[in-house]
């Protein structure tokens, strides 16, 4: 899942000066870890000028304020700032790993757990579904989404998206794992409830210690790394590396690199890793 902000104008009058914006930098750093150099500055006035406008308030500072008593605010802040981007059976090579080469080694009888571990809206976690559901069927397998962003997560749950996204997925996926909507649905398909029933949602912290979530055979983490500083990455690595079995699988997305992150990973093909025995 991609983490990234998305432009917008304030409205006339309105500026976000370095001060406040210093302020929202550290905030959003100390709260999911993401790192937001100067050339964010408009994106954030863009995105958090309707909340100022609707409170009422005459600053963004003022409306940073309110985020440090009002919990709802403060989450919804969160949701507004770390945007999500993410496709049905995005970077295929890693689903081919998945099939090829994970799925056949698992050994029999033991439930395969992978987790997806910043799913935004649902479309990676279900496109592994899929995937374990075609080829283990009836074996135990189990599928864990998590994501900061009550919002995205909520989707998520739902598993209801546009038509224009179904042509990401495998022909044969969708006719067995996806109903086309009609009615008051036309123009939107909706995962299987079989198969959403095997996908469990919860909201996760990567950059706080994490729930005890049990262990995995596989880790998602993709295209989430690159909004991180070092010390950031080595943090949250650590803290997933606890809920990964030995010589589990850690994925991170094909623009992003682990090497030197933990002595515990070792490099198996570009942007995959294990983790050691």
């Amino acid at each position: 899942m991609s983490r990234a902000l998305q432009p917008g104008a304030a409205p006339a009058g309105w500026v976000l000066g370095d001060t406040e914006f210093g302020l929202f930098q550290h905030w959003i750093h100390r709260v999911a870890g993401i790192t937001m150099g100067p050339a964010k500055k408009a994106l954030v006035a863009g995105r958090l000028a309707r909340r100022v406008s609707q409170h009422g308030l005459g600053s963004f500072e003022a409306y940073f304020e309110l985020l440090q008593r009002d919990p709802q605010e403060h989450q919804l802040a969160v949701d507004l700032l770390t945007t999500n981007e993410t496709h049905f059976f995005r970077e295929p090579r890693h689903f081919e790993l998945m099939r090829g080469t994970v799925l056949p080694q698992h050994p029999a009888g033991r439930p395969l757990r992978v987790w997806s571990a910043a799913c935004s809206t649902g479309q990676e976690p279900y496109s592994l579904a899929m995937l374990m559901a075609h080829v283990l069927g009836a074996a135990p397998w189990e599928v864990l989404g998590t994501d900061l962003s009550t919002r995205v997560l909520e989707r998520a749950r739902q598993g209801l998206y546009d038509t224009a996204l179904a042509r990401e997925i495998p022909e044969p996926f969708l006719r067995a794992f996806c109903f086309k909507g009609v009615g008051a649905q036309h123009g939107r398909f909706l995962i299987a409830p079989e198969l959403r029933r095997r996908v469990r949602f919860e909201q996760v912290n990567l950059n706080e210690a994490l729930p005890d979530l049990g262990e995995f055979d596989v880790i998602f983490l993709r295209n989430v790394m690159i909004y991180f500083n070092d010390v950031t990455k080595r943090g949250v690595i650590e803290r997933l590396l606890r809920a990964l079995r030995p010589r589990g699988w850690l994925v991170v997305g094909h623009s992003e690199s682990l090497n030197g992150i933990s002595p515990l990973l070792q490099a198996h093909s570009p942007s995959v890793y294990r983790k050691h025995a």
